[in-house]
């Protein structure tokens, strides 16, 4: 399409609107909150919506979508300000509704075993590792709580093998981590900063860009950086940002540390290669106690 216009800046919405871009479309993205990926760390979200305005993109923050009308050409999309204030409309060969998602749960026959759902239509569980729905029912992946993505499901499958299986099952969801497939990619796992301060769990920073990574700077991709969050006292890792090229593949080394109970200065006293990628990943928790430069 000529233009394209998505409704949502979340992680589904960036990844089309990032693919479409590329192919030439003008892309609009529409979104009732103030930025770009609500559910990500702040400072991500500032990073990516530079970059992907620089690619094309034209962000809408603050908008609620009140319809979109089919005429004989093309779309018109209206919107308002979500604080209220003056209407608007664009016009667009092409609508993506990306939203956000839900559980398909309707006809199950719950009710035949005593399952109930909460308001969402997420199957409420209970019992051990809190996957039984009833004796001998279990729900796991997108139509239980936690998040919906596919690593997530296949993780609380094994789990519930091994209940039945009467082996202690368990999947911790703060160790799931999440992947946004755009150009660069966005990786991340544990709290964000904005999560620690409102629990007032005190912490420190270590931030690395890729701009100083010699892989990156050798293969000319050089944006975003890497992020590590370690708790003030005790240093324990509690969550890892970054955006960056392949960085969905180097997300694994935190979650595998953080599984562990590991520390910031685990990782930064652990050998990496050189040159490579994750490189900055060492480097970030290096400057957690600040052995390298910051950002």
């Amino acid at each position: 399409p000529k233009k394209l216009i998505l409704i949502g800046a979340g992680v589904i919405g960036l990844e089309m609107g990032c693919v479409w871009s590329r192919l030439g479309a003008e892309v609009h993205v529409v979104e009732y909150l103030d930025r770009c990926l609500p559910g990500a760390d702040g400072e991500i979200s500032k990073q990516a919506q530079k970059i992907f305005e620089k690619q094309g993109l034209t962000f809408h923050f603050g908008q609620k979508v009140t319809g979109v009308e089919k005429l004989k050409t093309k779309l018109k999309l209206s919107m308002e300000p979500a604080a209220g204030g003056e209407a608007s409309s664009m016009d667009a060969d092409v609508v993506i509704v990306a939203v956000g998602r839900r559980p398909y749960t309707e006809g199950l026959g719950l009710e035949t075993v005593g399952g109930t759902t909460d308001r969402r239509g997420v199957i409420e569980t209970r019992g051990k590792g809190h996957f039984q729905v009833a004796d001998g029912v279990w729900a796991i992946g997108d139509a239980i709580h936690g998040p919906m993505l596919a690593h997530k499901a296949e993780d609380d499958g094994a789990a519930v093998a091994e209940l039945i299986a009467g082996k202690a099952g368990h999947v911790d969801y703060n160790l799931v981590p999440s992947v946004v497939y755009t150009n660069p990619e966005i990786a991340w796992v544990g709290k964000t900063e904005e999560e620690l301060k409102e629990a007032g769990i005190p912490y420190k920073t270590g931030k690395f860009p890729f701009m100083a990574n010699s892989r990156a700077r050798t293969n000319h991709e050089t944006e975003g950086f890497v992020k590590i969050l370690a708790h003030a006292e005790t240093d324990a890792i509690l969550g890892a940002h970054m955006m960056g090229v392949g960085v969905g593949e180097m997300i694994g080394e935190v979650c595998v540390a953080m599984e562990f109970g590991g520390s910031s200065e685990d990782i930064a006293r652990t050998s990496h290669a050189h040159p490579t990628m994750s490189e900055a990943i060492r480097q970030a928790a290096m400057g957690v106690e600040g052995w390298t430069m910051q950002m």
